[in-house]
């Protein structure tokens, strides 16, 4: 899941951490899966939610302005037409089947005049076939859906087309379908926001980005399926031992392995040391007690291993950017009440 994705230069701006809210552009085009809107809508919708605040903001566009009708025939309404402004929002290009279809000479003009101004600019699924035909892919490392890629390669011979579920290459990201748009989507809140809140998002959604792999362990607690089967036990053995956190040489002990070793198979599946993914899981199992219970800062501390409530709230602080009170009153504020 937070694997790092293929990269060959520096990522974005846009991609570094920030407390400023973030808004998109969106480029929809006709006979775009519905699940791959939902794909880039859905984790910034549950990041706002979970946050108590907007930390991402979107708007649709279409090239002619009207709503354009998904391959579900659900019709999806704009916000305006697309237009090569000089907006400095990223623009995500949605497509799916047929997009030859709106590929007209006047929106590849435009989505080459509008990339000067853009942050990045990413092509979803079939997206990318219309970056690589504004030239604006030239050189750049790109993937596009699995079935498309023979095809894509030899059309476009400038481009050096990779086979990973997403690619972030400067200013210019593709992903090829739309469960890699979900790893996407993640990475970018992972790198804005923080592990925490991603992994947070990711147990909102229950997402898996392993459905394919039969080897697969589920970790219980936040369903995630894990690849490597030792990690997988010491994630179950962190979720099952939060009110009294195991130091890393014990946790290593316990699997038999080395300290050295279990960071290593950790940060090669995860992504992240495990000391970062264990505080996380406690510190967002205290975040949701201090959102849904009534209970009080020192029980929440107990129940999440600290020795003290003072110990608790710096910690909480330090990694949230707010005291736990601070928490609660502004999700009530939110709309979030706790119970």
């Amino acid at each position: 899941m937070f694997a790092d994705p293929s990269r060959t230069k520096p990522v974005p701006d846009t991609f570094s951490h920030s407390i400023d809210p973030l808004c998109i552009d969106i480029l929809l085009l006709p006979e775009t899966n519905l699940i791959l809107l939902a794909s880039v809508i859905e984790p910034l919708r549950g990041a706002n939610r979970i946050a108590g605040e907007e930390k991402y903001r979107w708007r649709i566009l279409t090239p002619d302005g009207g709503p354009v009708e998904t391959t579900s025939h659900i019709p999806i309404p704009a916000s305006e037409v697309f237009r090569p402004n000089a907006d400095t929002n990223p623009l995500f290009v949605l497509a799916s089947y047929n997009w030859m279809r709106a590929a007209s000479p006047q929106l590849i003009a435009q989505l080459s005049r509008t990339a000067r101004h853009r942050p990045f600019v990413a092509g979803i699924e079939s997206g990318t076939w219309l970056l690589a035909r504004a030239g604006l892919l030239d050189h750049f490392k790109a993937t596009t859906h699995w079935e498309d890629i023979d095809d894509f390669t030899a059309r476009h011979p400038a481009v050096d087309v990779s086979f990973s579920r997403f690619v972030i290459d400067g200013k210019r990201v593709t992903t090829s379908g739309s469960l890699p748009t979900i790893d996407l989507m993640l990475e970018l809140i992972k790198c804005r926001q923080g592990y925490s809140l991603a992994l947070e998002v990711n147990r909102l959604f229950i997402y898996t980005d392993a459905l394919s792999d039969r080897r697969s362990e589920t970790v219980t607690g936040h369903d995630l399926h894990v690849g490597e089967p030792r990690v997988a036990a010491a994630i179950r053995i962190m979720e099952q031992t939060i009110e009294q956190p195991m130091a890393l040489d014990e946790l290593a002990s316990t699997l038999r392995m080395s300290a050295r070793h279990l960071q290593t198979l950790f940060h090669r599946t995860m992504g992240v040391a495990p000391h970062v993914h264990y505080v996380a899981l406690r510190m967002n199992a205290a975040r949701r007690r201090v959102i849904e219970t009534r209970s009080s800062f020192a029980e929440i501390a107990v129940t999440t291993g600290f020795t003290s409530a003072s110990a608790f709230t710096r910690c909480y602080r330090s990694h949230f950017g707010e005291s736990p009170s601070g928490t609660r009153r502004r999700m009530r504020s939110f709309g979030r009440q706790t119970v």
